[in-house]
């Protein structure tokens, strides 16, 4: 492995473009593991472009923007579509901030309960939980009121849950769990395993459906209607699923307007570069199993792109003949 990764990172250094010779580009990484194949696969596509690839900053997913907009970053390779789209209109929208291409289409997010108790009680929807009697099946801490393992704030989804509380008028009999997802995510499978009443979100690509399998250990909650926060008018319908409350996310490459727009070489990269959703789920059960660290995962991108060499080869090919 560490020999492929010498001679494609040779190969780069050899193929390079002259056009933008020396141009140094910052990429943001969100401290999410998961997310960093794809960054760092699209770092190796700028670099055999001819850019040079300085050490990216790690900040939180909301800041990224925020360091895009104000030119102390390049580009982010994690935006979801979107639940990430009021942080682009919050930093001066479009003039700043470009969204390019599709890294993986359709990603599916949203609740999901312990198919046991889906059996047992007839829990199909969301609403179903303003029933004290179902919703107090879920009581973590004692309270009486339903506990959703929920996601970190600043995430997007985060946003999403809380306006659902209100709009569905579940604060009665519903909290969101937050903090650290990963921290406490164990925590509600380790409850399934038991045989506890859990309800949790959770998104694809991700190894947690790869651990708890929809349909057979757990099963996706629906909404009655669409109620989304900002005014977003999205389709929640997923196909085979039924109305699971929030839209399926487009993942693409935020970066910066002025960079896109003085690049058409990276620009065009952006546009082309994807990668299959298995291709990241398998990664990230990779993750899951302890394979995390940044070098293990670099190696693992540069594996990727050597599978899929003559694919690679015709965007690298692309995107310099648009410089």
């Amino acid at each position: 492995m560490k020999l492929l990764l010498r001679t494609i990172v040779l190969g780069s250094i050899l193929s390079s473009s002259s056009a933008v010779a020396g141009e140094k580009v910052i990429p943001v990484l969100d401290g999410v593991t998961e997310n960093n194949m794809q960054e760092f696969i699209v770092e190796e596509g700028l670099r055999q472009l001819g850019y040079e690839i300085a050490k990216p900053v790690q900040l939180q997913i909301e800041l990224a923007y925020v360091a895009i907009a104000k030119g102390d970053a390049t580009f982010y390779a994690a935006f979801a579509e979107p639940i990430h789209d009021q942080w682009i209109k919050d930093n001066g929208g479009k003039a700043n901030i470009t969204t390019l291409g599709t890294l993986v289409a359709d990603n599916v997010q949203g609740y999901l309960i312990d198919k046991k108790t889906a059996d047992a009680t007839g829990i199909k929807y969301l609403e179903d939980l303003k029933d004290p009697e179902k919703a107090k099946l879920f009581d973590i801490d004692g309270d009486g009121k339903a506990d959703i393992y929920g996601c970190d704030p600043g995430w997007g989804c985060e946003r999403v849950i809380e306006h659902h509380l209100d709009a569905y008028d579940l604060r009665g009999t519903v909290d969101e769990k937050q903090g650290g997802h990963f921290a406490i995510i164990p925590d509600a499978i380790q409850r399934i395993k038991d045989g506890k009443p859990t309800i949790f979100y959770t998104w694809t690509p991700f190894w947690l459906t790869s651990l708890l399998k929809p349909g057979k250990d757990v099963v996706w909650l629906n909404v009655k209607k669409t109620d989304l926060p900002d005014g977003q008018t999205a389709s929640t319908e997923v196909k085979g699923l039924g109305n699971l409350g929030f839209p399926m996310i487009q993942q693409r490459i935020a970066v910066s307007t002025k960079f896109a727009n003085e690049n058409p070489s990276a620009r065009k990269f952006f546009e082309l570069f994807t990668i299959p959703l298995d291709d990241l789920n398998e990664e990230d059960l990779r993750i899951y199993k302890g394979e995390k660290s940044d070098e293990q995962v670099r190696l693992r991108a540069m594996e990727w792109i050597s599978n899929n060499k003559a694919k690679w080869d015709e965007w690298i090919a692309q995107a310099k003949a648009a410089n």
